[in-house]
């Protein structure tokens, strides 16, 4: 897979009232998002065919929609990924299909720090073979929020906007849902 680097001069607000009054004009936010969204589906689904078919589905319906689209703070992107998680939840649930999370040794060791787990080692290997039996355990909401967080590093602020929850929220569903998986798994 390679990208062009996107366009990221434009001014959204600007874009968007463009895109409101003109359809058309939504291609410089396509072009300026495209990749991000398209990397944040492939990563829960590994299939490069797929993941072009529902970011094609995530970017049609935004267009149609923008209409419906307020500025309530959040920033663009995060309508978009509220978007994509949608179309991905509803992929899950037609295809009966599970939720890839692609889990990276760096994000490991942050959610074990958060989880204040040993970072000893000898004892990491065990770890983080558990972990994974514990992320195929998890709900796709459960998986989608530690994948967020901890391995495709996002703010609690981001995460917020993504979900449409208060920062303190994200925090809050985050820390529950780490204490959950310590107590229930380690």
């Amino acid at each position: 897979m390679k990208f062009d680097r996107p366009n990221t001069e434009i001014d959204d607000r600007d874009q968007i009232a463009k895109a409101k009054k003109n359809r058309e004009a939504f291609g410089p936010l396509y072009e300026k998002y495209f990749e991000r969204v398209f990397l944040f589906i492939f990563k829960r689904l590994g299939d490069e065919d797929t993941t072009g078919d529902i970011c094609q589905l995530v970017f049609l319906k935004a267009m149609m929609n923008i209409d419906k689209y307020e500025d309530r703070g959040a920033p663009f992107g995060a309508w978009l990924f509220r978007i994509a998680s949608n179309e991905l939840n509803m992929y899950f649930r037609k295809s009966k299909k599970t939720h890839v999370v692609e889990i990276e040794e760096s994000g490991l060791v942050h959610m074990m720090k958060e989880m204040e787990v040993s970072e000893d080692k000898s004892v990491e290997i065990e770890l983080q073979e558990k972990l994974i039996v514990v992320m195929n355990a998890l709900s796709p909401d459960q998986a989608e929020l530690i994948d967020l967080r901890f391995f495709q590093s996002m703010s609690f602020k981001e995460i917020a906007d993504i979900y449409d929850i208060s920062e303190a929220s994200a925090k809050m569903k985050t820390y529950r849902l780490l204490e959950k998986i310590k107590k229930d798994w380690f």
